[in-house]
């Protein structure tokens, strides 16, 4: 690769160690490779300015752009978060359509596209992630960069039927073709950016599975993203030992680690675990589910409802089952740093993985890493995230349905050890082959090959 590779998300680390799926995924990736990362600079007082600056430099630079207040209302907790979030996880009930919010998403992605146009050459590699950053490389595309632009959703692709609830629902369909390579994380993804366009006649496409308007043009491929597998391990082995949890022999540890956020099912979890205390004889393991949930976006009402609502489900669980010496339900509403958390999925007995829309949730693939191969837990996984594609010899769930998830979890508890060694084994082999490294290559090496742009390619409702 003659030219750079150019990486743009809305959050860039600002620290030495940077925490959260997608930040340590690209940190990993850029750490290993170089190039220059591009993202807001997070100051909630800025005046935006025309240009970008460099805030560090070291493996990799590190360049920043300035959002107004009102931008980050309207771009970020507006349009990106109240509008494309709840759209894209199964919530079309959840938008709020405020008229000023495309607006500003808008306005922010065109001042960046033409600081990109400014900074980029032609032989850059582009490679943009997230649903903030939608229209970028159609408004690139206007503003003169001719650099191959990739796209990577970490998030899942919405259905057909709840993008018609998006007034922009037309302008999506240009936005997402604007890509020379459109990433998603399961195969289960890619169909639903295909379904997006089938029923289009300005789409066709060819044997590839190519949407093309002559003979080239974006393709939408899967690529589920990984973890650093072999380091993470090494973390848990060293910081298990740290694990102080005032636990009673014989207890069994039930781990559920998310941001809190209505995407996770999160009061669905606690309605199986409760349903599984309910099922409880006097010969059941005796579980605390620990569940860690930092809160995030708390601007936005539908953040606020979830917080009140767990606070309130998991005080009355405690009060219905909670004995003098136990606690089933821990709840910690504030941050842990990495390497606790490290030692503590391979401290649990059982993951609980149950989001009711997730594109993939690294959780579960830290989980899988974190666990000593001769005494291993069990990880318990919802049908509905990304990762149950790979990961099919966890225990998978409904998480809709609490009997289901109690089930699931009294044969986690008891399940023999030849059958933890068993799954746990298939488990880390995808885990450890399928890493972060593995995505990387999979990804650049697609956008790399893709056919040169082609402007103009596709116009949405035109004859092919």
């Amino acid at each position: 690769m003659s030219g750079r590779l150019i990486v743009v998300s809305n959050r860039i680390p600002t620290e030495a160690e940077p925490s959260g799926g997608l930040v340590v995924a690209l940190h990993d990736c850029l750490t290993a490779r170089g190039g220059v990362w591009i993202g807001t600079s997070g100051d909630p007082q800025a005046s935006p300015e025309p240009k970008l600056r460099q805030i560090a430099d070291g493996p990799y630079t590190r360049m920043v752009f300035d959002i107004s207040p009102e931008e980050h209302e309207g771009y970020y907790l507006g349009y990106a978060n109240s509008v494309l979030w709840p759209l894209f996880h199964r919530r079309a009930d959840l938008i709020d359509l405020q008229p000023d919010f495309a607006d500003h998403y808008m306005e922010v992605n065109r001042r960046l596209a033409q600081m990109l146009a400014d900074f980029t050459t032609p032989d850059d590699l582009i490679w943009v992630h997230d649903y903030h950053f939608l229209p970028l490389a159609a408004l690139m595309r206007e503003a003169g960069v001719t650099a191959r632009i990739g796209f990577f959703l970490h998030i899942p692709f919405p259905v057909v039927a709840d993008i018609m609830a998006l007034p922009q629902a037309g302008d999506l369909k240009t936005w997402v073709a604007e890509f020379d390579v459109f990433g998603v994380q399961t195969q289960g993804d890619v169909a639903r950016v295909m379904a997006h366009y089938r029923d289009d006649p300005g789409a066709v496409f060819n044997t590839q599975g190519r949407m093309v308007a002559s003979d080239t043009g974006m393709r939408p491929r899967h690529f589920p993203i990984g973890i650093d597998a072999q380091e993470f391990a090494k973390l848990a082995a060293r910081e298990e030992v740290n694990v102080q949890l005032g636990m009673t022999a014989g207890q069994k540890l039930v781990l559920g680690v998310d941001r809190l956020d209505y995407s996770k099912g999160l009061r669905h979890r606690f309605d199986g675990f409760a349903t599984y205390l309910d099922r409880r004889t006097p010969d059941s393991p005796k579980a605390t589910l620990l569940q860690i949930a930092p809160p995030s976006r708390e601007d936005v009402d539908a953040y606020r409802d979830i917080r009140t609502e767990l606070e309130q489900t998991s005080g009355m669980i405690n009060g219905a089952h909670a004995e003098l010496d136990w606690t089933p339900i821990r709840y910690i509403r504030r941050s842990v740093d990495r390497d606790r958390l490290a030692g503590l999925y391979r401290r649990a007995d059982v993951a609980m993985v149950t989001p009711l829309a997730d594109g993939m949730n690294l959780v579960a693939k830290e989980f899988v890493a974190a666990q000593d191969p001769e005494d291993p837990g069990v990880l318990i996984l919802s049908h509905f995230a990304g990762a149950a594609e790979q990961l099919s010899d966890a225990l998978l769930v409904n998480p809709y349905d609490p009997q289901d998830v109690a089930l699931a979890l009294e044969q986690a508890l008891v399940m023999p050890l030849d059958e933890r060694k068993r799954r746990h084994a298939s488990l880390r082999d995808n885990v450890m082959k399928e890493n972060i490294g593995w995505w990387t290559d999979r990804y650049l090496t697609a956008l790399q090959t893709a056919p040169a742009p082609q402007p103009d390619l596709y116009v949405p409702g035109s004859a092919a």
